[in-house]
């Protein structure tokens, strides 16, 4: 054994106390180990006998035998079921990895900066053994879980992991009979009134729809649905858009020196994975289209210092729902359509369908632009629950991979709070960036959105004026599909818009009746 490998070996124990102090001074569940001297007494244990199986795998390479494997994941099942938190777990891994490279720089100050071979071959090992431990600790952590926990807790929990990158996702997963997929469409509901928590109804959506679902209440009795649903079609629009890049910059020949060009944000190359997708159509306003509206992973007792999380991973989810039309504001199917979902094309007349290979979403496609449809799956969700709940509601949503997960939520969270309350499952569908990019503007600008809700105050005193232009712009404008879904005569809007005109001096057919009068009333409903 080096010098470096029997300092490390000779400052274990020392080592391995320091961490279990550590360990009861900053993580909740450990505080007990001051009073409990038989916990205490096993926790180092634990600790030593990590630092020293460290030091006679790491010197030969050799990996984690099954054994070790397996008494890593029965301390992971002690944690899970002493009911251990997501955020605990993350704590103990910074800490254990913290202490440990602690460790080793003081080990190798002690040999006076010598010893270089041997700290590459230790810091070799750490990395696949590591990821062979957190695995072996989360499944352990499962078990217990599986356990203690009711099934519609375990799905919450697994959203939970999810959210916060945690590689207990990928264990807990198959435990509840999931598959995880590449991208996710991560979908907010929120439920603003306080008449208690909808445990029945988010129960039967668990059931129904096998999607890692959590609710998080709210301290008014309402709270909001996180839903984290599978869209296999972001990541194929984006590996297709990845490669008609490549193609286009191929076709043009080398691309100039980077003195032509310029510096570019290295965050811009992603930019395109992590916007929300949406569709819109009909008039939008020209200056409104300029605004524009990771934690470490976790394993508790961290089975093996320095191992970095790894992203779960496994095959592609269903495929989005087809395109949907948008009103102006962004929040409306096509005239006629409520459903947020455009018709398939007919083949009538033209024989059997064939099938054909659409071209590539290029840097100027809607793809590329955050404009894709909502999954299919999240339209049902949020209506089937809007429907079972009775209440009204408001849904946003964005779309991400796994390991963005958590900026996505804040994306989605933003928009179901921008997003107008409805009652109507019918009329309820998750709203997108694409969508709500005026609102969000809006809600961060108090003296405008003060001044919308004057806007909407003028239209108080005409009969249902705000219910009528609300519709009025889902439907595109289109006066007989308004109409019929307000269940009035055409002539009956009409007059209800020329009242709107009267009492604002805002045309709403107009350009600036369309940016001013949809976003009032979208506020409106907002925060009714």
């Amino acid at each position: 054994m080096g010098s470096l490998f029997a300092e490390l070996a000779r400052q274990a124990a020392n080592s391995a106390r320091r961490e279990v102090e550590a360990y009861a001074r900053e993580i909740p569940e450990f505080a007990s180990l001051d009073a409990d001297a038989r916990a205490r007494a096993e926790t180092l244990e634990y600790a030593v006998w990590l630092r020293r199986r460290t030091l006679e795998l790491a010197p030969g390479n050799s990996a984690l035998t099954p054994g070790d494997l397996d008494l890593i994941a029965s301390m992971g099942e002690v944690r899970g079921g002493s009911g251990m938190s997501l955020e605990s777990r993350q704590r103990v891994l910074c800490l254990h990895t913290a202490l440990m490279l602690r460790e080793i720089n003081e080990a190798v100050d002690a040999q006076r900066g010598g010893g270089a071979e041997e700290l590459l071959r230790m810091m070799g090992w750490f990395a696949p053994q590591g990821e062979r431990g957190i695995g072996a600790y989360c499944r352990g952590f499962v078990t217990a879980l599986r356990r203690r926990l009711p099934y519609v807790e375990q799905v919450a929990l697994l959203a939970r992991s999810l959210l916060i990158h945690d590689p207990l996702a990928t264990e807990l997963a198959p435990a509840v009979g999931m598959e995880l997929p590449e991208y996710c469409a991560v979908t907010v509901i929120r439920v603003p009134d306080g008449r208690g928590g909808p445990e029945v109804e988010v129960e039967a959506l668990v059931k129904s729809h096998r999607v890692p679902i959590v609710w998080c209440p709210a301290g008014d009795g309402g709270g909001e649905l996180i839903a984290l649903v599978p869209d296999g079609e972001a990541g194929r629009l984006r590996v297709a858009t990845d490669r008609a890049h490549g193609a286009t910059a191929t076709a043009a020949g080398p691309a100039p020196a980077a003195a032509d060009v310029g510096p570019v944000p290295a965050a811009a190359a992603d930019a395109a994975g992590h916007a929300s997708t949406a569709t819109a159509a009909g008039p939008a306003p020209a200056a409104a289209a300029e605004a524009a509206g990771r934690a470490s992973t976790a394993s508790g007792d961290a089975p093996v210092a320095g191992a970095a999380g790894r992203a779960p991973g496994a095959p592609s989810a269903p495929g989005r729902a087809p395109a949907s039309a948008a009103a102006a504001t962004g929040r409306a199917p096509a005239a006629g359509d409520a459903t947020g979902r455009a018709p398939a094309a007919s083949t009538a007349g033209h024989g059997p369908a064939t099938a054909t290979t659409a071209p590539a979403p290029g840097p100027g496609s809607a793809s590329s632009l955050g404009l894709d449809p909502v999954p299919e799956l999240a339209l049902d969700l949020v209506r089937d629950f809007a429907g079972a709940l009775g209440r009204p509601c408001a849904a946003g949503t964005a779309t991400a991979p796994l390991a963005e997960l958590s900026d996505a939520l804040s994306r989605a969270r933003r928009i179901s709070r921008a997003a107008p309350l409805r009652q109507a499952p019918a009329r309820l569908r998750p709203l997108t960036t694409a969508d709500a990019f005026v609102e969000l503007a809006v809600v961060d600008v108090p003296f405008v959105d003060s001044w919308l809700a004057t806007v909407a105050r003028h239209l108080e005193p005409g009969p249902d004026l705000v219910v009528t232009l609300d519709t009025y712009y889902r439907y595109d404008m289109d006066r007989g599909a308004a109409a019929a879904a307000l269940n009035v005569h055409p002539r009956t809007l009409d007059y209800r818009l020329r009242r709107v005109r009267e009492l604002t001096g805002l045309t709403p057919g107009s350009t600036r009746g369309v940016r001013v009068l949809s976003a009032a009333v979208a506020r409106r409903l907002a925060v009714r």
